[in-house]
C-alpha cells in the first residue's frame, strides 16, 4: 500500500520533482499519476527526460537527503525530534561528500577517514602552562599596590636589601604580603622565589595566597608544584615550596623567604642550606617571624651575636636590637636590614582588624607581650620548653604521606584515633586534638588535626566533636569535665557512650603532666612544625604551688587570661587514655576471629 506524509511534502516540491522520488521509492508510473492527478503519458515523459532509471544509488540517496533536510529546514515549528533528523542528516551528508571527493581523481583514504591524515602530522605545540603576558604583569602590579598598610609599604621599600630580617606580631599579614611581593617580583624579571617554612604545610600557605592573587587580579589558575611561571620572551621563573628538611632544600638557587624561622629545629644546620641558595649576588633573603625564646638556635641569628663569632674584639659589632631602633626599620651594621613590628605598630600603620582592648582582656600579660608586643619568652620555668618541643615539631606533609592524606573526605582512611578535647569556659577558648595513637607501623603519638574554638555554647562544641567522629574512626574521645564541660560531655555521651572524662584536681593534673611529660621526653609525640601554637600551648604549662603551699601542681595561663594552653591540656587528655609504661604485650590484647 502506497502512503505518504502528504502534509509535510507539499511544503517543497512540484509534481514533477514528487514524482520522480516517488518512482525512487517503487511507485508505478500509474499509481504515481493517479496519486498527482496528472496525465500517465505526462509522468512517462518526465521520465525519460530527467533519466530516473540512469541515477546511480548515492546520487538518489543524496538528493533524497537533500530533499528531506529542505522540508526539515522550512518547518515553522520543529519538534525535538525533527532538530534530531536534522542532526542525523547533516552527519550522513557529510559522508556522501567525503565518499564523493574520495571517488573523483586525486582521492586518497584521508577524504574518508580524516584521521589518516593525522598520523604523520607533526606534534601540536601544546600552549604554555601559566603563561603570563605583559597586560597580565601591568594589573597584578596594579594591583599589588592597592590595599597595603604602611608597615608593608616599609617592607617593599627595603625590598632590594640584601638581607631583610623581621621580627613581627601574630596575624598581621607578613606572609600575605610576601606571597604577594614575590609573585611580582618573579614575574617582572626577578627570577626563582624559594619559599621555606616550619613544615611544606606552612610553606603551601604561600603557595595558597599566590594562586588566590593569580585567580583575582588577572582570573589565572596557577598550576603545578613547583609553580613555572612561563612569559612571552625571556626564561621562565619558579616559585618553589620547601619544608625544613635541608635534604630537600639543597639545589635550588633564587630569592628565598623564610617564615617562622624562630621555631625551626636545627636552623644553624637549615641557615648554612638556605643561605647558600642565594649566594649569587643578584638573589636576596628574606627572614621573618614571631618570637619563641632565647634560647633558640636563630637568636644570636637576630641580634647579629652571630657574626661576632670567631672575629677578634676590635672587629665585633655591638648591634642595637630593641624595638626603639628598629620600630622604623634599619639597615645594622652586619648589612642586614631589621624591623620589629608589634601589633601596636601594624595599628598605627593602618590596619584596623584587631580591638587592642579586646586582646588585652583575653591574653596574660605575659602571653599578650610574647605573641603580640615581640618579645621573647622566659621557658626557664616551663615544664616543657622550647628545646624539649623542637625535636616533637616535625614536617608531617613529608613524614606521614604514606598513610595520612590532610585534604581527603577520610584524613586516616579507617585506622583509629584518639580525640581529646578541653571545653571553653567564659572567655576561653576549647581545644580540640585529633591525635593517632602509637601502632605496630608507627611507635609516636602524631597530631593530626587542632582546633581551637571560642564563643561556642556547649551544643556546638558536642556537635564539632560529632562532626570529627563521622570523618575518623574514633575510638577514644578524653574530656574535662569541669565547668561547662559536664554540659558537653552529657551531649558527647549520647553519640559516643565510651566517653572518658576527668574532673580536674591537683592528682589529675599531676598524672596528666607527668604522662606528657614522659611522651615528650622520649620523643614519642609529633605534630606539624608549622603549629607554632601547639608548642606554645606546652610552653605556657608552668609549675606552682597550689594555694595552701603544701603541694605542688601544674597551672598555666588559661581561661580568661590567655587560653592558650587548651591544646596542650587536649592533647594530655589523649595521653592518659596510655598506660604510664606505655603499650607493651602485658597490657595489649589481640582477638583473631577463625
Amino acid at each position: 500500500m502506497n502512503t505518504f506524509d502528504t502534509e509535510r511534502f507539499e511544503l517543497t516540491f512540484d509534481n514533477r520533482v514528487k514524482a520522480k522520488f516517488l518512482y525512487w521509492m517503487g511507485w508505478r508510473i500509474s499509481s504515481i499519476a493517479e496519486y498527482l492527478q496528472e496525465n500517465e503519458k505526462t509522468v512517462h515523459s518526465w521520465k525519460a527526460r530527467d533519466e530516473w532509471d540512469k541515477e546511480a544509488p548515492e546520487g538518489i540517496a543524496a538528493q533524497a537527503l537533500e530533499a528531506r533536510l529542505c522540508t526539515l529546514y522550512l518547518l515553522e515549528k520543529k519538534t525535538p525530534g525533527d532538530f534530531k533528523e536534522i542532526d542525523l542528516l547533516e552527519r550522513q551528508k557529510d559522508k556522501y561528500s567525503r565518499r564523493e571527493k574520495y571517488l573523483s581523481d586525486g582521492g586518497n583514504e584521508a577524504d574518508i577517514n580524516p584521521k589518516i591524515q593525522n598520523r604523520n602530522a607533526k606534534p601540536k605545540k601544546m600552549p604554555k602552562r601559566n603563561l603570563i603576558t605583559q597586560a597580565m604583569i601591568e594589573k597584578v602590579q596594579a594591583d599589588f599596590d592597592e590595599g597595603l598598610f604602611d608597615y608593608q609599604r616599609t617592607w617593599f621599600k627595603a625590598k632590594n636589601q640584601r638581607s631583610r630580617n623581621i621580627l613581627k606580631s601574630r596575624q598581621i599579614g607578613a606572609t600575605y604580603y610576601f606571597g604577594r611581593e614575590a609573585f611580582v617580583d618573579a614575574i617582572t624579571g626577578g627570577g626563582n622565589q624559594i619559599f621555606l617554612s616550619a613544615s611544606k604545610a606552612q610553606a603551601h600557605v604561600f603557595k595558597s595566597y599566590i594562586k588566590s592573587f593569580a585567580a583575582e587580579s588577572i582570573d589565572l589558575d596557577l598550576q603545578g608544584d613547583p609553580i613555572v611561571l612561563n612569559f612571552e620572551e625571556g626564561p621562565p621563573s619558579e616559585l618553589i615550596f620547601l619544608g625544613t628538611n635541608a635534604k630537600t632544600a639543597q639545589g635550588f638557587h633564587g630569592n628565598f623567604y623564610f617564615d617562622e624561622y624562630f621555631w625551626v629545629h636545627g636552623f644553624q644546620t637549615l641557615q648554612k642550606v638556605a643561605s647558600g641558595m642565594a649566594m649569587h649576588k643578584r638573589w636576596r633573603k628574606t627572614y621573618f617571624s614571631t618570637p619563641s625564646s632565647k634560647s633558640h638556635e636563630a637568636f644570636n641569628f637576630w641580634t647579629g651575636e652571630i657574626f661576632n663569632k670567631g672575629r677578634p674584639k676590635d672587629k665585633r659589632l655591638n648591634i642595637d636590637v630593641s624595638h626603639e631602633a628598629l620600630k622604623d626599620g634599619r639597615l645594622c651594621e652586619d648589612k642586614i636590614w631589621r624591623q620589629i613590628v608589634t601589633i601596636l605598630d601594624a595599628e598605627r600603620g593602618g590596619c584596623d582588624l584587631f580591638d587592642i582592648d579586646e586582646l588585652r582582656f583575653e591574653y596574660s600579660a605575659e602571653s599578650f607581650a610574647n605573641l603580640l608586643m615581640c618579645m621573647f619568652m622566659d621557658d626557664g620555668h616551663s615544664v616543657f620548653p622550647l628545646s624539649v618541643m623542637q625535636p616533637c615539631m616535625v614536617d608531617s606533609w613529608v613524614l606521614w604521606d604514606r598513610d595520612f592524606k590532610p585534604l581527603a573526605l577520610r584524613p586516616f582512611g579507617y585506622q583509629e584515633v584518639w580525640v581529646g578535647y578541653d571545653p571553653a569556659e567564659s572567655g576561653d577558648t576549647a581545644g580540640l586534638v585529633v591525635i593517632a595513637p602509637p601502632s605496630i607501623n608507627y611507635s609516636k603519638f602524631r597530631l593530626l588535626e587542632r582546633h581551637q574554638f571560642k564563643g561556642m555554647d556547649f551544643q556546638a562544641q558536642a556537635a564539632y566533636i560529632k562532626k570529627v567522629c563521622e570523618n575518623y574512626r574514633v575510638t577514644y574521645i578524653g574530656l574535662d569535665t569541669t565547668g561547662m564541660g559536664t554540659g558537653v560531655a552529657q551531649l558527647v555521651r549520647q553519640f559516643f557512650p565510651a566517653l572518658t572524662t576527668f574532673s580536674y584536681s591537683v592528682e589529675v593534673k599531676t598524672m596528666l603532666v607527668l604522662k606528657a611529660m614522659d611522651v615528650v621526653h622520649q620523643g614519642r609525640f609529633e605534630f606539624d612544625a608549622g603549629w607554632t601554637d601547639v608548642a606554645q600551648s606546652f610552653m605556657a604549662i608552668k609549675k606552682t604551688m597550689t594555694g595552701s603551699g603544701r603541694q605542688f601542681t601544674f597551672e598555666a595561663t588559661r581561661s580568661e587570661e590567655v587560653g592558650h594552653a587548651d591544646l596542650a591540656w587536649a592533647c594530655m587528655h589523649v595521653f592518659a587514655n596510655e598506660p604510664l609504661e606505655g603499650r607493651n604485650v602485658h597490657n595489649t590484647a589481640a582477638m583473631e576471629i577463625f
